[in-house]
């Protein structure tokens, strides 16, 4: 089995804002460096046929999704790689999200999560916690590098 991930985040500025700009600037390089990395299989998006943001399931949110085939490579990308900088500075560009935001589940090697799938993963994960069908980083005994971040 592989592991999918979804993450959402919802701006609290405008797109076009210039306090937004560095965000938007590293986007293709973090995806770019993502996608070079050992255990990357997929990533929404990639194939140019990503939503707008008004037509996700959550409307103008920023959209990230991807299939990794294991948990020690997507662990690596988040939090050893320049993106743990990106990370770093979410509060810069995006509103606090009460619920989660971050969901993984288990796919089938060659399986491509939909959007709409990864809505119910999220959704059951908020209003059921961490189970086999959606958890978050905990629930992952032999990763522990979000221990040192907080990562919600």
């Amino acid at each position: 089995m592989y592991l999918a991930e979804l993450n959402i985040a919802f701006p609290k500025l405008e797109r076009d804002d210039p306090k937004f700009a560095f965000f938007f600037d590293n986007i293709d390089k973090i995806n770019n460096l993502a996608s070079r990395m050992d255990g990357f299989v997929w990533r929404y998006g990639e194939d140019g046929k990503d939503l707008p943001p008004d037509q996700t399931p959550w409307p103008n949110a920023v959209v990230n999704m991807s299939v990794w085939e294991n948990p020690k490579g997507l662990e690596h990308f988040v939090w050893n790689t320049v993106h743990k900088n990106i990370y770093d500075r979410k509060e810069e560009w995006f509103e606090a999200i009460e619920s989660h935001f971050f969901a993984m589940w288990w796919v089938e090697e060659g399986h491509v999560p939909t959007l709409d799938e990864a809505k119910i993963r999220l959704d059951r994960l908020n209003e059921e916690g961490n189970s086999e069908f959606a958890f978050g980083w905990s629930h992952l005994p032999n990763v522990k590098l979000w221990q040192q971040q907080r990562c919600g």
